[in-house]
């Protein structure tokens, strides 16, 4: 980085991914930004500015740096890999410390705090946040979670039973097997503490527990979400009975195209089925559960809209999806029960039947977004004349 491209730098002041920092500033105040930085987005910390954007300088760039590296070895929980250079203007010395979002999130302090980034500041990370971070990097699965104010009796254990005979041709005949299989499943832990997955196929209320897992349909007659005529509903119950309701909805509202094809007129919606089934079953599978927010299904006369709580995860972007080439779980345990009741396959291809069958019932392509809190898919309604 030459001077210019550092005092545009500064003269950005500080942000999601710049701070300014003096070299007095004590050790834990450091680590703690090398730590918000590593869990979140990375970022840069200039050394020598102060926080009005004002350059102070350093007094030994060789003494600081080796310095800030000891900080970001010993002071950060696994150690974090920083690179360091300087620069100098009007004779003042500025080191310029890179952090790069980190591989093994997340980190800590040798406090033992957990720091993320937020606008201009690092602050202690939430619950929520700090369960993203470890689910992000797979060092837990939020779905296996054990659901500590549940109890076996929460768990519908004549469908589980139901679920082994008709979908793994094993019938059970004593709890005890019963219990061996759910915990097989990561649906019950060892101490008999019914799972996040648990509850939510097999749950007698599983909203009682989990009452993000709700999924909210609308049938709104105009192009925006503020149109007034909305018919809502809000379904809730186990996975599979959701997906269900999801169906009831939209074979009601959905527009049936009649053709005269060999004497006989046939009728299909505007929309293939197995298509919207493919996209209500992805959110369900890959949505973020840590974040508060129930699944919703949109109809608008336009369009369908399918908002799933979450950002991509890892390492998957949309061009990545739509040629099959992504297949990172965030949820594996309900997506291998999906599988198991074979409401998905284990090909990632998904994505890519989805595109196919919509471009050849309407012509057009679907569209895929993401920001902040959701991934959108958007599918075009065909025009009926």
């Amino acid at each position: 980085m030459n001077s210019i491209e550092l005092l545009e730098l500064i003269n950005k002041g500080e942000g999601y991914h710049l701070e300014f920092k003096l070299e007095e500033e004590n050790n834990e105040d450091f680590a703690k930004t090398i730590v918000c930085f590593a869990n979140t987005d990375g970022g840069k910390i200039l050394v020598g500015v102060d926080d009005d954007g004002k350059i102070i300088g350093v007094s030994d760039i060789d003494k600081v740096m080796l310095r800030i590296d000891n900080i970001a070895i010993n002071n950060c929980k696994p150690p974090i890999s920083i690179y360091q250079e300087s620069e100098v203007i009007d004779d003042k010395k500025i080191i310029i410390v890179t952090v790069a979002k980190g591989a093994q999130r997340p980190y800590q302090t040798n406090k033992g705090q957990y720091y993320v980034r937020a606008s201009n500041r690092c602050r202690q990370a939430s619950r929520e946040e700090l369960l993203r971070i470890f689910q992000a990097g797979q060092s837990l699965y939020y779905d296996e979670l054990p659901i500590n104010r549940a109890l076996l009796s929460n768990l519908d254990l004549i469908a589980f039973k139901d679920f082994l005979l008709n979908y793994l041709d094993t019938p059970i005949d004593n709890d005890e097997d019963l219990k061996r299989y759910l915990i097989y499943f990561h649906l019950l832990t060892e101490n008999e503490i019914p799972t996040f997955t648990g509850i939510l196929f097999w749950g007698k209320e599983p909203q009682k527990f989990v009452p993000e897992s709700r999924i909210i349909c609308a049938n709104i007659n105009g192009v925006d979400i503020g149109d007034l005529n909305i018919e809502k509903q809000e379904l809730k119950g186990t996975i599979p009975a959701m997906l269900s309701y999801v169906e009831n909805f939209l074979k009601s509202n959905l527009r049936k195209l009649h053709e005269i094809k060999d004497f006989m007129p046939e009728s299909d919606y505007e929309i293939p089925l197995t298509a919207l089934r493919e996209a209500v079953v992805n959110a369900i599978a890959h949505r973020d559960y840590t974040i508060s927010a129930p699944i919703r299904i949109l109809l608008f006369t336009d369009r369908i809209e399918i908002h799933s709580p979450g950002r991509l995860p890892n390492t998957v972007t949309i061009e990545s999806m739509k040629v099959g080439g992504s297949h990172v779980l965030r949820n594996p345990t309900i997506y291998n029960l999906l599988i198991k009741m074979k409401m998905v396959t284990d090909l990632g291809s998904g994505v890519r039947r989805m595109i196919k069958l919509v471009r050849e019932q309407t012509g057009k392509d679907i569209e895929f977004s993401t920001n902040e809190s959701e991934f959108i898919i958007t599918i075009l309604r065909k025009t009926i004349k």
